[in-house]
């Protein structure tokens, strides 16, 4: 019996992370050429910072818990079962 591939939950928190870090990341950019008027502390662009951050953390789990292209191996053979049934 072969055992069903599973893709780890972690890999699509990663997509959805590095795809929220594209998008706070592009609003930043668009942020830093047409300035908010009269928002406290908007010099700090803090949506650069965040959508660095989130696509920093969205590449390192996509890539660090990826599926791997590989067959998972078969599940070893118990040979209790084989004697039992003899």
């Amino acid at each position: 019996m072969q055992k069903e591939h599973q893709v780890p939950i972690w890999f699509f928190i990663g997509l959805i992370l590095t795809a929220y870090g594209v998008l706070i990341f592009g609003a930043g950019i668009y942020g830093l050429f047409h300035p908010p008027e009269r928002i406290a502390l908007s010099n700090l662009h803090a949506g650069i910072w965040w959508g660095a951050l989130l696509l920093v953390l969205g590449i390192t789990y996509s890539v660090k818990f990826r599926p791997s292209k590989t067959a998972p191996r078969p599940a070893p053979e118990d040979k209790s079962n084989k004697k039992s049934a003899s």
